[in-house]
C-alpha cells in the first residue's frame, strides 16, 4: 500500500527526461508569452482594419490577459484533480487553435472573443508549471529547470512581439497573427511529444480559496504593487507602438517592434534586483525599483527616438527589479504568515494580469486624448501608487521572510 504512494526520485541534470521536461517546458513558455502579447505591436495596424479607435485596439491585449487573469483561479484548483501534464499539454494546444482562428476573423468582435479564449486556454500552464517542476524534478535542481522555463516566458514575450511586427510588414495583421500561431502549433507538437507523465503526482479534492490570502496587509500591498506596475508598463508599451508609428518616426510595425529587444534588459534587471534583495532586503530593493521606472517613463518624454529608446530601457529594467523581488516575496511571505502559498501566488498573478488588462487597456484612451503626453501621465500616476504601496510595506511587521 505504501508503495503505490511512495514518492520516486526526482529528475536530475543529465537524465534523459529530465532533458525532454525541459525543451517541453521552454517550449511551452515561450509559445504561451508569445501569444499572449502578440497583437500588442499590430495595434495601430488595427485601428486600420476594424476601424476602431487605438483605446478600442487595445482590448485586443487585454481580454487576453484578463482571460488568462481568471482562469488562474480556477486553473490551479483543477490540476489537483485532473492532473498537471494533460492540463499543461491541451493548454498549449488549445492556445494555438484559437490563436490560428484569430487570424480569419471577420469582425472585430469575433477577434476579441477568440484573444477571451486564447488567455483563459493558456491558464493552463503558469498556474501549473511550478507546481510540476517541484513534484518531478529533485530538489537540488528546482532552481535549474524552473529557470528555464522562466527563460522561454522572457524569450516568449520578447520574440512574439518581435516575429509578429516582423510578419506584419510583410503580409499584415492577419500574415502576422498566423505565422505567430503556427509557432505556438509547433511548440504544442514538442510538448505533446516530449513532456514526461506525472510520477509523483496524486488526485486530490479541489481546495477552493481561503479568505486568508486577503487579510494579511502586506499581501495586499503585493498584490496592488503586481497591478499597478504592471498595468503602467502595458500602457507604455501599447502607447509606444501607436507613437513610433506617427509622425515624425514613422516606423513601420516591424521596426517599431525592434524596440522590444529592450526587453533583454528585463531579465538582468530582476536577476540584478534579486540578489540586492538577498543582501540588503526586499524592502529596501523593490522602491529603488519604483524609482528607476519613473525615471525611465521622464526621459521617454524627450523627442529624439535614442532618449525614447533609453527611456524604455530604464523603465522596462526598473519593472523586472520590482516584479521579480515582490513575485518571490509573495510565497515567502505567506509561508511565514501561515497562509497557502499556491494561493497567495495564484492571487498576485490574478492581479498582475487583471491591472495588466485594466489599465494596459486605458492607454489608449489616454493616447486619444492628449498623445505620449497622456500615455506618460498614466504610467508615471500608477508607478508613483507602486511606489506609494512598496514605502507602505515598510511599516508592516516583519514576519521572518521579508
Amino acid at each position: 500500500m505504501h508503495q503505490s504512494v511512495a514518492r520516486l526520485p526526482g529528475y536530475l541534470p543529465g537524465d534523459p527526461e529530465y532533458r525532454k521536461l525541459s525543451v517541453a517546458l521552454f517550449a511551452a513558455g515561450l509559445a504561451t508569452f508569445a501569444l499572449l502579447y502578440s497583437t500588442q505591436p499590430l495595434l495601430p495596424e488595427l485601428v486600420t482594419a476594424f476601424h476602431v479607435s487605438p483605446s478600442q485596439s487595445a482590448f485586443s491585449v487585454s481580454f487576453a490577459t484578463f482571460g488568462l487573469g481568471l482562469a488562474l483561479l480556477v486553473a490551479g484548483p483543477a490540476s489537483e484533480v485532473l492532473g498537471r501534464t494533460n492540463l499543461m499539454r491541451w493548454s498549449v494546444a488549445a492556445t494555438s487553435f484559437f490563436a490560428l482562428l484569430s487570424a480569419f476573423a471577420p469582425s472585430w468582435h469575433l477577434l476579441l472573443a477568440l484573444r477571451a479564449l486564447q488567455g483563459i486556454a493558456m491558464a493552463g500552464l503558469p498556474a501549473v508549471a511550478m507546481a510540476y517542476l517541484r513534484e518531478e524534478v529533485h530538489q537540488d535542481s528546482h532552481a535549474r529547470a524552473s529557470g528555464l522555463y522562466i527563460a522561454g516566458t522572457a524569450v516568449g514575450g520578447m520574440a512574439g512581439r518581435l516575429i509578429a511586427g516582423g510578419l506584419s510588414d510583410v503580409g499584415g495583421w492577419r500574415f502576422a497573427t498566423g505565422g505567430i500561431a503556427l509557432v505556438g502549433v509547433l511548440c504544442a507538437a514538442v510538448v505533446w511529444l516530449l513532456l514526461p507523465a506525472s510520477r509523483n503526482f496524486r488526485p486530490s479534492k479541489a481546495r477552493l480559496f481561503s479568505s486568508k490570502v486577503l487579510r494579511d496587509p502586506a499581501l495586499l500591498a503585493l498584490y496592488g504593487i503586481a497591478a499597478t506596475a504592471v498595468g503602467a508598463f502595458v500602457a507604455v508599451y501599447n502607447g509606444a507602438v501607436f507613437r513610433l508609428s506617427g509622425s515624425p518616426y514613422l516606423l513601420s510595425a516591424g521596426a517599431a517592434g525592434l524596440v522590444f529587444c529592450v526587453y533583454l534588459l528585463g531579465s538582468a534587471g530582476s536577476a540584478t534586483a534579486g540578489t540586492l534583495a538577498d543582501r540588503y532586503g526586499r524592502r529596501k530593493v523593490v522602491p529603488i525599483g519604483c524609482l528607476i521606472t519613473l525615471a525611465g517613463v521622464a526621459i521617454t518624454l524627450a523627442a529624439p527616438l535614442p532618449l525614447i529608446v533609453l527611456g524604455l530601457a530604464v523603465m522596462t529594467a526598473g519593472f523586472f527589479a520590482v516584479h521579480g523581488v515582490a513575485s518571490g516575496w509573495v510565497p515567502a511571505r505567506a509561508h511565514a504568515s501561515g497562509v497557502g502559498t499556491g494561493q497567495a501566488s495564484s492571487m498576485y498573478l490574478f492581479s498582475f494580469y487583471l491591472g495588466s488588462s485594466v489599465f494596459g487597456g486605458l492607454a489608449g484612451t489616454a493616447w486619444s486624448r492628449a498623445a505620449w503626453a497622456g500615455v506618460a501621465g498614466e504610467a508615471g500616476a500608477l508607478f508613483v501608487v507602486t511606489l506609494i504601496l512598496a514605502l507602505l510595506l515598510k511599516n508592516v511587521p516583519s514576519r521572518v521572510q521579508n
